[in-house]
């Protein structure tokens, strides 16, 4: 993730030389031509997702949809994958694949049992993979399990927002935090933190973290990488 100095993960500051100049260092250790994370995917959440991707589409659903098979659904196996958490179904895509950062990759979303068989027709419309994770409420592990096997991701890169990154890192699934921190700030009250905790999904029990390394870059960026500890 790239933050500001005062953690947070969007804002004005991100406009300023030095949140230029921390965005181009994030993209070159996490999508660069020789980045330095081997990853076979990113993970983000649906707002982030909405912000970035699909900028808050309707998906268009065929209610009268036939139904379909029960389970995950791959469309495609590749080398690179956008994964979505997605649990009622509610995005808007209008393709199977994105670009970011000169990284293209297939869209796999991840559903829960809420999401509606008209949903579910919709991304098999498009090619769009999907896999179910829980039935009312996601369940991180099987998530992570079935990108796994059914997908080969070894290593996944989650990359917000602050309620999801807050929720893996408690739900004890994430490893390694990595932070570009960008020399600016923008004293916003209205924007998202790198972790933010939620009722019903996460609580604001601390987590410790052990640095592994620090290492300045352009524009006086600083990258940060902690190993995570458990819950204290």
């Amino acid at each position: 993730m790239m933050t500001s100095l005062d953690g947070k993960i969007m804002g004005n500051y991100m406009g300023t030389p030095e949140g230029n100049a921390a965005g181009a260092a994030f993209k070159a250790i996490a999508f660069g031509e020789n980045p330095y994370y081997k990853h076979q995917g990113w993970l983000s959440g649906r707002v982030t997702t909405d912000d970035n991707f699909t900028f808050y589409a309707e998906p268009e659903l065929d209610e009268t949809a036939g139904t379909v098979p029960e389970g995950d659904f791959v469309a495609e196996t590749t080398g690179m994958y956008y994964v979505s958490i997605d649990p009622s179904g509610r995005l808007g895509w209008k393709r199977n694949s994105l670009t970011y950062a000169g990284t293209t990759a297939h869209v796999v979303e991840v559903l829960t049992g809420k999401a509606s068989n008209a949903y579910k027709a919709f991304l098999r419309g498009l090619g769009i993979s999907y896999i179910i994770a829980g039935e009312d409420a996601l369940d991180y592990a099987v998530a992570l399990a079935k990108l796994k096997e059914l997908f080969g991701v070894e290593t996944l890169m989650l990359g917000g927002g602050g309620v999801l990154n807050w929720s893996f890192i408690q739900a004890g699934m994430c490893d390694e935090v990595s932070i570009v921190v960008a020399a600016a700030a923008d004293g916003s009250d209205n924007t998202p933190a790198l972790f933010d905790a939620r009722e019903g999904l996460s609580d604001d029990t601390p987590v410790g973290f052990d640095l592994q390394a620090a290492e300045v870059k352009d524009g006086g960026a600083l990258w940060l990488r902690y190993l995570v500890k458990q819950a204290v």
